[in-house]
């Protein structure tokens, strides 16, 4: 069995696709496809159903993915521990983070590091903060910047970055900028604009109103903070937003006893082997912490 065929294998089940999987590998498609192909009959066995333009897995191929990345996890491993003996940084580098740090937060570190270290490969994915804890612990990638979890991984070393505190925010002349003294039952007799609630965001804002018996009235929920943003400067509903975002477009709403603070930051798995250019990095989002 081909190191070759397990990659094109795990690349096209991660992503779906055969095109999607060959691009990945920086492939073509029917380069991908002969390499599955061959994999398959190497095995005696299909690993996808192919029904319309999505790829499923077959029993064998859920049996198959798990051991798939552990093999190459391995070989991966042993790579990076071979070149850390060196000083090198290059290579390659698989980072996720989140569109709200990808955007506002991780540019200058970003740039900082491709001038320092232009031998390294950046591939940056931008996905919610809870499918990067889950791709991290699947190894998919070195390092993820993302919102860090309310609770704590085990299997993962998270460090904070950028403490982010949120605010309550509303268009000017919504109705709630009128009153004097805002308590959460004020925010609940009106329509909300949140991140969906399983996120850890929106984990943090419904754990207040739980706390005091509320109901959350959400007329709409987006994972995108800067689409939030938006439709609570037209008035359709107030929000909570990170300080950060918030220009004279909106009005912050003083809640009594209301603090939402999240945390942005870093994390890795305690099992991985970094690469150089993962550790350069790493550091780098650690010194603006300090």
């Amino acid at each position: 069995m081909e190191i070759q065929w397990l990659r094109a294998f795990l690349a096209i089940a991660e992503r779906g696709s055969v095109s999607e999987g060959a691009a990945q590998l920086h492939l073509t498609q029917p380069a991908a496809s002969k390499r599955l192909a061959t994999l398959e009959q190497q095995l005696g066995t299909a690993l996808f159903n192919r029904i319309g333009r999505r790829l499923q897995l077959t029993d064998a191929g859920q049996a198959l993915l798990p051991r798939a990345r552990h093999i190459l996890n391995e070989i991966s491993d042993t790579e990076r521990e071979l070149r850390a003996l060196g000083s090198s940084v290059n290579g390659s580098l698989r980072i996720a983070t989140s569109h709200h740090v990808g955007l506002h937060h991780l540019p200058p570190v970003l740039r900082e590091f491709s001038n320092r270290y232009p031998q390294v490969t950046l591939d940056i994915d931008f996905v919610d903060s809870e499918q990067a804890y889950e791709a991290l612990m699947a190894a998919q990638y070195e390092l993820a910047v993302v919102t860090l979890a309310l609770k704590e991984y085990p299997q993962l070393n998270a460090q904070i970055i950028w403490p982010d505190p949120c605010v309550v925010v509303a268009a000017p002349d919504h109705p709630l900028t009128k009153i004097s003294e805002l308590a959460l039952t004020d925010l609940a007799n009106y329509p909300a604009i949140l991140p969906d609630l399983n996120t850890y965001t929106g984990r943090l804002i419904k754990r207040e109103f739980d706390a005091h018996g509320l109901k959350l009235s959400a007329k709409l929920a987006t994972n995108f903070l800067e689409t939030i943003k938006m439709m609570a400067c037209v008035g359709l509903g107030w929000s909570v937003l990170p300080r950060t975002l918030v220009d004279n477009s909106l009005a912050i709403l003083p809640v009594e006893k209301l603090q939402i603070l999240r945390n942005l930051g870093v994390i890795s798995h305690r099992g991985r082997t970094l690469s150089n250019a993962a550790r350069a990095l790493q550091q780098m989002l650690l010194e603006v912490a300090k």
